[in-house]
């Protein structure tokens, strides 16, 4: 059997509405989130590339075998606080490192662009998502329970300093 080849790139035309249909599709089937969570992602994507900033943001889009599988967004909170956004892997992609590269990524280029902290969103519930975020040093700051997403959640909210 064959080492599967991945790579990280920059989005190209058509990645943003596979980046939307990965997150809605795979978050209904594993975790039974409804359709509102993909009009989020959407919104997300969608002021991504209007408001793009290349000199403090970036998307990385993951790829296997030429197959999107996966995504990151670091986007501009402030001049001195950027935001992870977006972090996913298609199931059959998972256990490569991908998830682990696309948020070194986004750590190497917030420190290169000149942020002093990175922060994200989550939910308590994505612990391979959460277990990342602790093994590249961030620390969990908050959490709160809500309903969304046509689910009861407790999301958290996770920071590192650069």
């Amino acid at each position: 059997m064959r080492k599967k080849s991945t790579r990280l790139r920059r989005p190209r035309p058509g990645d943003m509405g596979r980046v939307v249909q990965l997150h809605g599709e795979l978050y209904a089937k594993e975790f039974g989130y409804d359709a509102t969570f993909e009009a989020l992602v959407a919104g997300i994507a969608a002021g991504f590339v209007r408001d793009f900033q290349p000199a403090y943001e970036r998307c990385w889009i993951a790829e296997m075998d030429g197959e999107v599988v996966g995504s990151v967004f670091l986007v501009r909170k402030s001049p001195t606080v950027s935001k992870l956004r977006l972090l996913i892997i298609h199931p059959g992609a998972r256990g490569q490192g991908l998830g682990r590269r696309l948020t070194r990524a986004c750590i190497r280029f917030a420190r290169a662009a000149g942020y002093r902290k990175m922060v994200l969103w989550t939910q308590s519930h994505l612990a391979a998502a959460r277990g990342i975020y602790q093994a590249e040093g961030f620390r969990k700051v908050s959490s709160e329970k809500h309903r969304s997403f046509g689910k009861r959640l407790v999301a958290e909210v996770w920071e590192l300093t650069l």
